[in-house]
């Protein structure tokens, strides 16, 4: 990337209105911490894939490839995705944790080995829940995205919080501020962070 998200604590994810297909651009926070500033990347989910196939890139050209999230299995609940560079190295892995995701939606982010680095879950339980009963009610779940529920991630390795990922309220399109700051080591790769970001939008056809 030609702006190095580690040495960066806040993000700005927004996502383009696309009828058959997702696409993002992710931007460092300006100062007031949630407005979008300098663009640093275009991520676009190839359409039509088997297996989830979501792509960075420098630009919406699309010049240079920085990242990919690719799915190993086809329509797998607990399916894992490996994230790469821009060389094809693996760098790290997102897990949908099947059973918690049940009630609240959580992922597992491992490193290139498997190990993991840190969970990410909803924020609120009886927000998740709640999230959950509106979309089986008939008419509205059509609408369910459009009403104003928070979608708020936070990102924790044991009980220390790493992160969070936070939906912004009152937009037309899903516009997401994703804030490393309490990872003051940056013991996080923060191309991790964004790509789960990515996925907690993407991979749930959000």
């Amino acid at each position: 990337m030609t702006v190095d998200p580690n040495q960066h604590d806040v993000f700005v994810l927004r996502q383009k209105i696309k009828l058959v297909i997702n696409q993002y651009e992710f931007f460092l926070a300006a100062a007031d911490g949630s407005t979008p500033g300098e663009p640093i990347c275009f991520v676009e989910q190839k359409r039509f894939k088997f297996k989830e196939d979501i792509r960075f890139y420098l630009d919406q050209a699309k010049t240079m490839e920085l990242l990919r999230i690719k799915a190993r299995q086809r329509f797998d609940p607990r399916a894992t995705y490996d994230i790469t560079d821009e060389a094809g190295a693996k760098i790290g892995e997102i897990q949908k944790v099947f059973g918690k995701s049940l009630l609240r939606s959580t992922f597992r982010i491992n490193d290139a080995s498997g190990a993991e680095l840190f969970i990410s879950t909803e924020k609120n339980l009886w927000v998740a829940l709640i999230r959950r009963a509106v979309g089986f009610i008939p008419y509205v779940e059509n609408v369910a995205d459009w009403l104003p529920i928070p979608y708020h991630f936070v990102f924790k390795r044991g009980d220390e919080i790493l992160g969070q990922n936070t939906r912004q309220f009152g937009k037309l399109r899903d516009i997401y501020t994703i804030d490393m700051t309490a990872d003051s080591a940056r013991t996080i790769d923060r191309r991790l962070a964004l790509a789960l970001a990515v996925g907690q939008d993407a991979l749930q056809a959000r």
